[in-house]
């Protein structure tokens, strides 16, 4: 029989804000901010001789106190608040950010997020990396929760996927988590995961074959839950027969679907994946599978427009 997803904790979770790690935020904070005022990323020739905002340089001299309002311009599920502070500590410590609602709440346009009061010139320094970090993630969790909200009142859950951007895992993830949906790997390193390409490169895309690199994965790393990507109905048999864990249905007919997740039964856990769009969630829902999962969660996401309102 299948097991509960209480038996098997590494199936799908939702990152905490706690699990990430400080020292990599002020390091991805950092290399935002010297981007933005020492020119990181161009060729010597190119970075400037004297770092620095020299706007705020000559517009706010001195210690000035300044405050201001994070406002949502538009409805949205708010994600990265937490960094905010993290943001204003790495641009010198001399400005306060005091939020007046919390991750995962979906806020409607005109909602005072947050407030700033501190140093005038960190704080316009500071500006632009604060929203776009913010913007990013609540865009990335105002989408999982449309995605959510299309899948419907279902026992499926739906999962982000390893699609994205380059360094910003954890945040990405995260911020899935915040707007309802559920986190699949959060790398290579903690799943087996047997894909089309995986078995190509072993030849050994069905029959005996299959089973064989299924059970010699299984038996190298039983560790880890071991998950194997069929595209058709033949193949799984010979998948479940070597034990896998999860099955992945990718890019199969909803008829298909249907016939998959019966063949399976609670052998394994089922997951789908492949055509999956806010019009589609609703019938994929009704198939009966375990997970549903979706790179549109994380890329191509429309940023959400959140500004600082200086008072």
């Amino acid at each position: 029989m299948k097991k509960t997803l209480q038996e098997a904790p590494g199936l799908c979770r939702r990152l905490a804000w706690n699990e990430i790690d400080p020292a990599y935020l002020k390091a991805l904070v950092a290399l935002a901010r010297d981007e933005d005022i020492a020119g990181t990323g161009l060729c010597a020739a190119l970075r400037p001789a004297r770092a620095g905002d020299p706007t705020t340089e000559t517009t706010a001299p001195g210690a000035k106190i300044a405050s201001a309002r994070f406002v949502a311009r538009k409805p949205c599920t708010l994600s990265g608040l937490p960094l905010v502070p993290v943001i204003l500590d790495v641009y010198g410590g001399n400005a306060e950010a005091r939020m007046s609602v919390s991750d995962g709440e979906s806020v409607p346009a005109g909602t005072v997020v947050g407030t700033l009061r501190g140093d005038a010139a960190q704080m316009l320094t500071a500006e632009r990396v604060m929203l776009n970090f913010l913007q990013r993630m609540s865009g990335i969790a105002t989408q999982a929760a449309r995605y959510v909200a299309a899948l419907g009142d279902t026992k499926t859950r739906l999962l982000d996927t390893r699609k994205t951007t380059p360094g910003h895992r954890v945040l990405d993830k995260y911020a899935v988590g915040c707007g309802g949906a559920w986190n699949h790997r959060i790398g290579l390193f903690d799943r087996l995961m047997l894909k089309d390409n995986h078995l190509a490169a072993d030849e050994a895309a069905a029959g005996t074959r299959l089973a064989e690199t299924v059970r010699r994965s299984r038996a190298e790393r039983p560790d880890l839950l071991c998950e194997v990507e069929v595209d058709s109905l033949a193949q799984i048999p010979p998948v479940l027969e070597a034990g896998a864990d999860i099955i992945l249905l990718d890019n199969f007919s909803l008829e298909n679907l249907k016939k998959a997740v019966a063949l399976i039964g609670d052998e394994a856990w089922t997951e789908i994946s492949g055509g999956v769009s806010l019009e589609t969630l609703p019938a994929l829902g009704a198939v009966g599978a375990d997970f549903v999962s979706c790179g549109a969660l994380t890329h191509n996401v429309p940023w959400i427009d959140i500004g600082l309102d200086w008072d």
